[in-house]
């Protein structure tokens, strides 16, 4: 019997990994920008009480504001990255801790301005935009405050809600603690008696895996970790259910729900529009799980069957071929574009693909302002992973982009947005493929990418935002939540998406919440759904229009929160306020699947 085992994080040869360096040369310099920050809070007590005197000791402020909190970003950011990689290194875990400190304490220490600025009133800071040319850039970022300022609290209220940050993000850090360093998975079992370590970084890999004793095994160990901690991890997630509905109550919205989507101006219209759509496409996936089923040629088909390589043998796509697709797929935002990516992705480090234990789960992109981007995934070597590698960069690249053409101020930019640049990589890569591949092994691992990206954001998550807004309206009504109520919950929402296609294994399903670190951003998961809908719409007018429609989307890209995110998304080209893109994108699924079952059957 064999058996394969992730290696240790220090076994990883370097060009796997990203580039910290690019931060801080060491930990020594890390400690130095941590104390240099310490060093400089005070300086904003000098301002306090003051900002009403002129134009310029407001814009004094900002600018330290800006300084402050740009390298205590950098400091966060730099701890945050090394302890996702190595989950099991308690110093790392440590200096995570540290850096969220910094930051939380960061963000208290500069509480006090947004309170005084709207003391001083919209006319007088307009006023002083037109006096004063360096506060000009700040126009947007005041009458944002101003549609805001009903749920602004007093300084003394904001920076208590700051300082609060700190320990509270100890419940998302109990987590990753939790499922991330002390889960302990069964190994999988082929049918040919061997053995393969079920991890984080290891999951993904082993239920696309051709041997469905594998795959069988590897969930349901993955599942059974989940359910013997199930009381705890339940708990936990309440705590960040009770945190949600708290700041909500305290800025004086109606509900979780709106406190998430207000500030961002976006209607709570389209979270239910998008429900809405969602359930009455169900029928779409019970007709694909049938298909599926009949392709396999299986009596039954279980949930670890929705990933089985359709194909006798699995495409293989290493790193290089990965990134040599996804050049060519994004050739239509022009040379620059792919230029910055592919140097970024080879030369850059912006990568770390490594499958190592104690890796955390999942992939994401992050960064500070200043820094360069920086991706996690575990690189598989497969289309899902070149599919996983597009996203990832997808949000890279719009980072990259916001943060060269905007000041800091509007450095950054809102989930909402994020999904659609994310997932319009997806969309335009996936287009070149279908067009240029040839290969019917290649053409249908691009049909299962596919229909594996919808089935996570077309059914997986609409499913956990719908669990998501019954959990946190229960907290809201102050009835009680544990495990057993969550577990069920997900298990009912899933019933209804597989109807009787899927044989249900209740509690093995219904632990799916636990299983996904995104429900601790409150409302976070839908908006991967509406993401693939403006993606879809936008990565269709680029490839039909050409160069114009190239340029608005990279307007998009470099817009970061200069503009609200309806706004932003409208100036190139789709409205999600409206269903239609929804729609649409379902129809895409529709036609997925029609191109399956005429290829397969």
């Amino acid at each position: 019997m064999t058996k394969k085992t992730l290696p240790a994080r220090n076994e990883i040869p370097q060009e796997e990994t990203w580039n910290l360096e690019s931060i801080f040369p060491n930990i020594e310099a890390w400690k130095k920008a941590y104390e240099n920050v310490e060093k400089r809070l005070p300086e904003l007590d000098e301002y306090k009480g003051k900002l009403d005197q002129d134009s310029q000791t407001l814009l004094d402020c900002l600018i330290l504001r800006e300084e402050i909190l740009c390298e205590a970003e950098k400091v966060g950011v730099y701890s945050g990255l090394e302890r996702s990689v190595d989950a099991s290194d308690q110093d790392a875990l440590a200096r995570s801790g540290q850096g969220q400190g910094l930051v939380s304490r960061a963000v208290a220490a500069v509480s006090f301005i947004e309170p005084e600025l709207m003391s001083l009133g919209i006319q007088r800071l307009k006023e002083w935009t037109n006096e004063l040319a360096g506060l000009a850039v700040y126009r947007h970022y005041f009458e944002d405050l101003e549609r805001q300022k009903a749920h602004l609290r007093s300084a003394e209220v904001e920076e208590v809600l700051a300082m609060s940050a700190d320990p509270l993000a100890l419940i998302p850090s109990a987590y990753g603690s939790l499922t991330n360093a002390d889960l302990q998975f069964k190994p999988a079992q082929g049918e040919d008696g061997s053995e393969r370590e079920v991890g984080q970084t290891s999951i993904n890999d082993l239920i696309t895996d051709p041997d469905r004793g594998i795959r069988r095994t590897a969930w349901e160990h993955y599942a059974d970790a989940y359910l013997q901690n199930q009381n705890t991890i339940a708990a936990i997630q309440t705590g960040g259910f009770k945190w949600d509905v708290f700041r909500a109550k305290v800025r004086d919205y109606q509900s979780s729900l709106e406190s998430s989507l207000y500030p961002v101006n976006i209607p709570i219209e389209v979270f239910h529009n998008l429900i809405k759509i969602y359930k009455e496409n169900l029928p779409t996936w019970h007709r694909y799980w049938r298909i599926r089923k009949q392709i396999l040629g299986y009596d039954e088909l279980h949930v670890y069957d929705l990933k089985a390589p359709l194909t006798p043998t699995k495409p293989q796509v290493s790193y290089k071929q990965a990134v040599d697709w996804i050049c060519e797929g994004m050739a239509p935002l022009g040379e620059e574009y792919v230029k910055i990516l592919r140097k970024g992705c080879l030369e850059g480090r912006w990568v770390d693909r490594a499958r190592n234990r104690s890796k955390r789960q999942g992939a994401f992109s992050w960064g500070a302002y200043d820094t360069q981007p920086f991706i996690m995934m575990s690189y598989a070597d497969d289309v899902f992973s070149l599919s996983t590698l597009a996203h990832e960069l997808g949000h890279s690249m719009h980072s990259y982009y916001t943060r060269e053409n905007q000041p800091y101020v509007y450095g950054n930019y809102s989930l909402f947005v994020a999904e659609v640049a994310s997932n319009f990589n997806q969309a335009l890569v996936r287009d070149y493929l279908f067009r240029t591949q040839e290969d019917p092994n290649i053409q249908m691992a691009l049909i299962e990418e596919t229909m594996s990206n919808y089935h996570r954001y077309f059914f997986i998550m609409p499913t956990l935002a719908r669990f998501e807004l019954e959990m946190h309206e229960r907290v809201e009504r102050g009835e009680p939540v544990n495990a057993r109520l969550m577990i069920d919950l997900t298990a009912d929402l899933f019933k209804e998406g597989f109807g009787e296609e899927v044989v249900f294994d209740r509690d093995r399903i219904g632990i799916t919440w636990a299983q996904f670190g995104h429900m601790y951003a409150n409302f976070y998961v839908y908006q991967y759904a509406t993401g693939i809908s403006g993606a879809n719409a936008l990565a269709k007018k680029v490839l039909l229009e050409g160069e114009e429609a190239a340029q608005e989307y990279l307007g998009f890209l470099k817009a970061g929160s200069s503009l609200y995110p309806l706004d932003a998304l409208q100036k190139a080209g789709v409205d999600l306020t409206d269903p239609e893109p929804v729609k649409t994108a379902f129809q895409v699924l529709t036609d997925t699947v029609d191109r399956l079952e005429k290829l397969a059957l």
